[in-house]
């Protein structure tokens, strides 16, 4: 009897073993399909290289838009896709190494250099933005037909659309030759991505039916969010930091030290989605506070590795979520789900990118006059020229990878809808992204030449390289117990006249004092008048 069991048993072992093989066969032939997309798209980028109008994140939605037409006349237009999309696995594994590497490689002294200004960009232009997109949408919309969206629908259309993405102009402009408008371009596009999906989240949390008592309170959540995360991802780098200037992991391995420093990258991430504060800002901050000392701490050998391993990662991600967009345009569930017309949906698309630029248009414009006032005083920061704001206008239009995720997880249930005004919304989206990256991407390198020809930058950065790098004595004291107190108290005046003369450049310059007298000695770093610092 036991004998007739063990053959039963196996009996239906066998057809089990034959069904896990055919799923992992069916899991492993997109995935390798995927993969050889991927390095098509390196191929066919780096022969583009020189192009006067392309750039990678172009090719990554051309080669999608080619392999999703392809994949669409084999499966008879069943689907369009190799994998099929989930905003987690988006938030979870993709975009982490992308914001990490953005705060890791960025110049930090330049960031903080023009903060105030970034601040200025990134937190009050999306609230700007995100009111014009969401009260135009909301006025819009009705008109031509398109109804049944909610108050939340219309309140997270407005982060959506106000998430910008300025890859496509960061590919053309160059730190050394235009230093202050890549700094202004590049902090901006980060810390907008983190205030958008802060402000999308906090939106999650309204009452509708309360929302006018309500309103101060997204603005509360928003701080809230906004302070604690950024704490957290400085928090994780100088704990990282201390712990590998402490143990010396480079004395047996430098794969350990490696390690290290991408596991505690990813737990900050991590921690901040499970405390439910924004793992944007915590990974990006905590990129900065590891490259300003963690990075220090490590051996020459892991300094190299982690400066390509990271941005690696980074390039691969970003390619993969451009190559997906492409993919998904052709996704003919979606588009027949579409109750609309084509007058109507040429409508919605052509008013939402009319938003955008109005958005746009609507916080650049008026801050850089304000930011330029800020620093009327201080020759150490130059003022934001006319072309320059122009160049920072253009940048923001174009849409990108946090768009197509907020937009799925606000209108669909991982990846997937059947109500008509969900998969309406997708498409939208959708249509918006590809228009602005390939129109506006394609533009953007034409325009940047013919507003900055070289010759202009050059001579912009040698006279920027001798106003912006003052001589400064790092070695003097904030308060010194050892003198007079008529002499602290003119050096605190003296400070004083200088926090309200210039107020940004002021509190820079003090905290690199404290900086190379407290923070460097503890975490690790250089202490000197280091030019990245």
């Amino acid at each position: 009897m036991g004998i007739m069991s063990v053959i039963v048993a196996l009996k239906h072992l066998v057809p089990d073993e034959e069904r896990n093989a055919v799923r992992d066969h069916a899991l492993v032939v997109p995935l390798t399909l995927f993969v050889a997309v991927l390095c098509l798209c390196l191929l066919i980028g780096h022969l583009l290289e020189e192009n006067r109008w392309v750039n990678e994140s172009i090719v990554a939605i051309f080669v999608g838009c080619i392999a999703g037409a392809i994949i669409l006349l084999i499966s008879k237009g069943k689907s369009s896709h190799i994998l099929t999309f989930d905003e987690e696995l988006f938030f979870i594994y993709l975009l982490p190494p992308i914001i990490f590497n953005a705060g890791f490689q960025v110049k930090k002294k330049r960031f903080f250099h023009n903060f105030f200004t970034i601040m200025l960009f990134g937190v009050i232009g999306v609230f700007i933005s995100a009111s014009i997109i969401t009260c135009g949408s909301w006025w819009l919309f009705p008109k031509l037909n398109f109804l049944d969206l909610t108050v939340r629908d219309y309140l997270a259309l407005g982060t959506i659309f106000s998430s910008t993405d300025t890859v496509c102009t960061l590919q053309v402009l160059s730190q050394d030759d235009t230093p202050l408008l890549y700094s202004l371009v590049f902090g901006e596009g980060v810390v907008n991505d983190a205030t958008s999906v802060v402000l999308f989240n906090a939106v999650q949390k309204i009452d509708v039916s309360k929302l006018d008592s309500r309103t101060l309170r997204v603005v509360g959540d928003f701080l809230y969010l906004f302070s604690t995360s950024t704490a957290l991802g400085v928090v994780a780098g100088l704990i990282t930091a201390y712990i590998l200037k402490a143990l010396s992991f480079g004395r047996h391995s430098s794969v350990r030290e490696i390690s290290m420093m991408m596991l505690m990258a990813y737990l900050s991430y991590m921690l901040a989605e499970l405390f439910e504060l924004s793992g944007i800002l915590t990974v990006f901050f905590c990129g900065i506070s590891m490259s300003h000392y963690a990075w220090h701490n490590v051996t020459e050998i892991s300094r190299i590795t982690t400066r390509h391993v990271f941005a690696t990662m980074s390039f691969i991600a970003e390619t993969f979520i451009f190559l997906y967009v492409g993919m998904d345009a052709l996704d003919m569930s979606k588009w027949r789900m579409t109750k609309l017309g084509i007058v109507n949906l040429m409508g919605i698309y052509s008013g939402l990118i009319f938003l955008i630029l109005l958005g746009r248009a609507a916080f650049v414009f008026p801050l850089s006059a304000l930011a330029n006032y800020m620093n009327r005083r201080s020759e150490e920061t130059p003022s934001i020229t006319f072309k320059h704001q122009i160049i920072i206008w253009w940048a923001g239009l174009m849409r990108g990878a946090v768009s197509i995720a907020l937009a799925f997880k606000q209108f669909t249930y991982s990846g997937v809808t059947s109500d008509p005004i969900n998969a309406t919304m997708i498409t939208n989206t959708i249509i918006v992204v590809l228009f602005t990256t390939l129109v506006f991407g394609c533009l953007t390198k034409p325009l940047i030449r013919y507003l900055l020809p070289h010759h202009a930058t050059r001579a912009t950065t040698s006279h920027e390289e001798e106003t912006t790098e003052p001589v400064e004595d790092m070695n003097l004291p904030l308060l010194s117990f050892e003198e007079s107190a008529a002499t602290n108290i003119s050096r605190a005046k003296e400070s004083l006249s200088m926090l309200i003369e210039s107020p940004v450049y002021t509190i820079h310059y003090y905290w690199r004092k404290f900086d190379d007298a407290y923070m460097r000695p503890i975490f690790g770093g250089p202490r000197a008048n280091n030019s990245d610092c």
